[in-house]
Order: structure tokens, then C-alpha cells, then sequence
């Protein structure tokens, strides 16, 4: 075997390499263009760069991968500009369609500056995936389920998933706590993050940390208390939602504001749209049956007292007719009753013979006397 030289092979140096590609991808793109991307990480320097990285995910994972800057000169003004339109900052787990400049350095490699970003895309590619969703759901059933448990009537023990530092879970234990009716409830939290890319995975595990626990709870409330339109996007994810729509005690949620309405939402045995609002559903439900309660006592003592004044009425009745057949009464008119000497009442003149003695009553005295004759 003849070993060849150095001297024989044709060869670059890795900077001649470095230098080519770089001014073979320059040249293949000399102006700017837009790309649609998924944000993979973000960090944040303090000399005011923003570095990203952005990949493309299909079925089998991740099948795109590159490094991505928003200079220091850029980053403040685009930022700004994002989170005003569309209430949160960049962050892992966005879709995001960006202006780039491709760029090739001998020392870095294939980087992509960023000097814009399109706020409405990212807003509308949360819109479509919440409809894939949602079509998912319904195909395998799921929508419905949680609406075909039953309820109790009067709910005490409740498990709360939430961020304990969450002002909307402050507010929903303040309200039901403080209600001025003195009910009482049993609330115990399953603490679990309620916003970014990390959520559903979060809130799935407490799910089932309240579905393995040894008390028996009568519902599962997620509660979060607003935020922005993306903040609040994780409330789409289909593993959260299902999870939801599987779980086998009623959950309710009260996870946004007024003009939030999530797939979480839907898929929940019901929803309210703030956690105070939340609190006076359960305080409700025991007004309710301090009313039917109140009702039965109310309607029982006015049976009682129709059933004694019936009572009485026939009472008085039986009266009148005992003194209507009183004998005095009769006596009184004028009449009189005659009785044998042994005082039985004598009602005709057959079987009395003369010189029996008989007393005749008056109304006021008897006579006694002696039959004389019979006719």
C-alpha cells in the first residue's frame, strides 16, 4: 500500500472554508427576509443583546434548528413594540414570523439578525392551533365529558390548583373565607405554575396529585385571574385539556378576565370568569339550601298552625252541638222532663200505672207526684 502525501491531496483550510460560506450565503440572500420560526430559548444579556434560538418541530421532533440575535440598538424599541400588541414578551414555546438579515461569521457560524417582528402572526397562529384543538377534542368525545358528572349540592371540600402567590387565588380565598353568612369550606391548594411553556405539564401533574390524594374532593378548581392574550395561551393545550376533560371530579376554572374565554374553559364541567366570581358560586349554593331550609321550616309551622286551627274549629263545632242538645236548653223553653222515682227518663205514659210517683223537671226545680189516673 503506497501512502500518499499531504503534498498530493487538494485541501482548504478551515478560515478559506469559513470565508466561502460566508460569502456564498451573503450572496444567496443580500436582502433582508421574513421567516417563520418557533422560539426554542431566549436569553437576555446585560449588554442589551437578545439571543434566540429558533427551530421548526413537526411530528418526529425538532427538524430545523439556528441561532438567532436582536441586537442591543433594536432589541428595546422591538420588545417594547411585541409586548404592546400583544400583552406579553418574547418567550420558549412562541411562534413568531421575524425580519432577518443572514449573516455568516468565520467564528460563529450562520446567525440571523432580527430587526422586526410581526405581532399579528404570532397572535393568529395561537388562534388557529386553539382550533385544531378544539377539533381534536370533539373527534374523540372529550368536550362533553365533564358536563355529564353530577355536582353536589352542597360542596365543602374543594382542591385548588393555582400559583399560591397568584393574586386571583388571594381573591378567591378572601371572598369565600369572608362571606358575611359564616359558611365554612375546606380549601387546600395543589400549587402548580399557571402561565408560559412549562404550565400544562405543571398543571397536569397537580391534576393527578389531586386525583391520587386520600381525601375526597368535591371539585377541582383552576384558578389564575387574568393576564395577557399569550400569557394565557398555555389554557389551549390539548394535553392540558384533555387532562381536564378526563379527570373524574368537576373542575371549573376562572382563569382570565372578561374577555377570555380558553378551550379549558370549554372542556370544564363550567367556568366563571374570575376567581371572585368563582367564590360566590360556592357561597351561592349554600344560600340556596339555607333558603329551601328556611322554606320547609316556614311552610311546616304554617301546616301546624292550619292543622290546630282546623282543630279547633271542629272543637267549637262539637260544642255548639253539645250545648244545643243540653236538656236545659229545653227546660229553659218551657218544656219539662218526667222521670221514674229510680230517675230514668220516662218518654210515653205506656207502663205507668196510678200510684206511682214520678218527678217532673222544670227549669228551675223538680216536683215530685203521685199518678192519680191514666189515660
Amino acid at each position: 500500500m503506497t501512502e500518499v502525501g499531504l503534498e498530493e491531496k487538494e485541501y482548504l483550510d478551515l478560515l478559506t472554508l469559513q470565508r466561502l460560506l460566508k460569502s456564498g450565503v451573503e450572496e444567496l440572500f443580500p436582502t433582508k427576509l421574513w421567516v417563520k420560526a418557533e422560539i426554542a430559548s431566549v436569553s437576555r444579556k446585560q449588554n442589551g443583546h437578545c439571543y434566540l434560538d429558533l427551530c421548526q418541530n413537526d411530528e418526529s421532533g425538532t427538524v430545523a434548528r439556528v441561532k438567532a440575535a436582536i441586537w442591543r440598538s433594536r432589541f428595546l424599541q422591538l420588545n417594547n413594540f411585541f409586548a404592546q400588541a400583544t400583552g406579553t414578551v418574547l418567550q420558549a414555546g412562541m411562534s413568531v414570523l421575524v425580519r432577518v438579515q443572514v449573516s455568516y461569521n468565520e467564528l460563529y457560524g450562520l446567525t440571523l439578525s432580527i430587526d422586526d417582528i410581526d405581532p399579528a402572526f404570532t397572535i393568529g397562529e395561537k388562534e388557529q392551533e386553539k382550533k385544531r384543538t378544539i377539533a381534536r377534542l370533539e373527534q374523540e368525545g372529550l368536550m362533553d365529558k365533564q358536563k355529564q358528572l353530577s355536582f353536589p349540592v352542597l360542596p365543602y371540600s374543594l382542591a385548588v390548583i393555582s400559583a399560591s402567590s397568584a393574586a386571583g387565588f388571594g381573591d378567591f380565598c378572601r371572598h369565600l373565607e369572608g362571606n358575611s353568612y359564616g359558611f365554612v369550606f375546606q380549601v387546600e391548594l395543589f400549587e402548580a405554575v399557571m402561565q408560559g411553556v412549562t404550565a400544562p405539564d405543571s398543571i397536569i401533574d397537580a391534576l393527578s396529585r389531586v386525583e391520587s390524594a386520600q381525601t375526597s374532593y368535591d371539585a377541582v378548581l383552576l384558578l389564575r385571574g387574568g393576564g395577557a392574550e399569550l400569557d394565557l395561551a398555555c389554557f389551549d393545550d390539548y394535553r392540558l385539556c384533555a387532562a381536564i376533560a378526563s379527570c373524574p371530579l368537576p373542575v371549573i376554572t376562572a382563569i382570565g378576565h372578561e374577555r377570555d374565554y380558553h378551550v379549558a374553559d370549554m372542556v370544564a364541567y363550567s367556568y366563571e370568569k374570575t376567581p371572585t366570581a368563582l367564590a360566590d358560586v360556592f357561597i351561592d349554593c349554600y344560600m340556596a339550601e339555607d333558603e329551601r331550609i328556611c322554606s320547609f321550616e316556614t311552610r311546616l309551622k304554617l301546616a301546624f298552625v292550619n292543622k290546630i286551627a282546623a282543630m279547633m274549629a271542629r272543637v267549637d263545632l262539637l260544642e255548639n252541638r253539645i250545648q244545643a242538645a243540653d236538656p236545659r236548653k229545653l227546660l229553659s223553653r218551657g218544656y219539662t222532663l218526667v222521670a221514674n222515682s229510680g230517675g230514668r227518663l220516662i218518654k210515653e205514659a205506656k207502663g205507668i200505672a196510678p200510684g206511682d210517683i214520678l218527678r217532673i223537671m222544670f227549669a228551675d226545680g223538680t216536683l215530685s207526684c203521685e199518678v192519680k189516673d191514666r189515660k
